[in-house]
């Protein structure tokens, strides 16, 4: 694997980890909610297969930016609702600077700064 790889496959990973946290920010949601709100705010840009979300939700509750808990409601099944942590909250901050100053680059340098 190059180091170009590498970095593409820490890029989609970070990618991922950022928008499910960006989801989390205004309120608690399970799992297929968080998918259908990253779906809707790309307006269909980006998707994620729901089964494709859940080891991300795990890797970032195992690294402590977020938490989950168990929800149970009459007559629907039990979901696992997510927040985001303090811990989260900073890192979701330090992602978004990192990403935009990348994407500022990027368009500088692909010339799509006024497309």
């Amino acid at each position: 694997m190059s180091v170009i790889d590498s970095e593409e496959n820490a890029r989609k990973k970070g990618s991922a980890e950022l928008l499910v946290l960006a989801q989390l920010e205004g309120r608690p949601r399970h799992g297929y909610e968080i998918g259908v709100e990253i779906e809707r705010r790309s307006e269909g840009a980006v998707s994620f297969q729901i089964a494709s979300l859940y080891p991300v939700l795990y890797r970032l509750e195992r690294k402590g930016l977020i938490a989950g808990q168990w929800v149970e409601r009459a007559g629907q099944r039990r979901r696992r609702y997510y927040k985001l942590t303090p811990a989260g909250r900073k890192i979701l901050a330090e992602q978004r600077r990192d990403w935009s100053a990348f994407l500022t680059a990027l368009q500088r340098a692909a010339g799509l700064e006024h497309a």
